[in-house]
C-alpha cells in the first residue's frame, strides 16, 4: 500500500471518530505536534505554499499479513460513558476504514484500537 492509502485511513478513521457524540477532539503525539511545528518553521522559511496534512491522534500501520492497525486517541466530553463512546468510536472507524479500503483489504484484517487520553 502506498502512501495516500494510509493518508486516505487517517482521514476516514479521524472523520469516524469525531462524528461520534461525545468525541471532543483527537489528541496527536507529541513526535506529531514536533513534527507539524517543525515543518511550519520550514515552510515559513523557504516562503512556500506547500500544504503539510496532519492527521492528529491517528496512527496506522500496516500489519505483516495484509491488515492494518489503526489507533485513534481521543478526548472525550465530561458528560459521556467513556465506555460507551470509545465502543462507538471503534465501531465507527472500523466502519469507515472497511468502507475506504473496499477492495484492498479484507475487513476482518481491520483491527482499531481507541484510547481516551482526556476527558474535558
Amino acid at each position: 500500500m502506498t502512501a495516500s492509502h494510509r493518508e486516505d485511513i487517517q482521514r476516514a478513521a479521524a472523520a469516524a471518530a469525531l462524528a461520534v457524540p461525545g468525541v471532543a477532539a483527537l489528541q496527536p503525539a507529541l513526535a506529531d505536534r514536533l513534527a507539524l511545528a517543525a515543518s511550519r518553521v520550514y515552510d515559513a522559511m523557504r516562503a512556500c505554499t506547500v500544504s503539510h496534512h496532519e492527521v492528529a491522534g491517528i496512527r496506522c500501520q500496516q500489519t505483516p499479513e495484509g491488515g492494518w492497525h489503526v489507533e485513534v486517541r481521543c478526548i472525550l466530553h465530561a458528560d459521556r460513558r467513556v465506555g460507551v463512546v470509545a465502543r462507538q468510536v471503534r465501531e465507527d472507524v472500523r466502519t469507515a476504514i472497511a468502507a475506504s479500503l473496499t477492495g484492498r483489504c479484507p475487513t476482518e484484517r481491520v483491527t482499531v484500537l481507541v484510547s481516551v487520553t482526556r476527558i474535558d
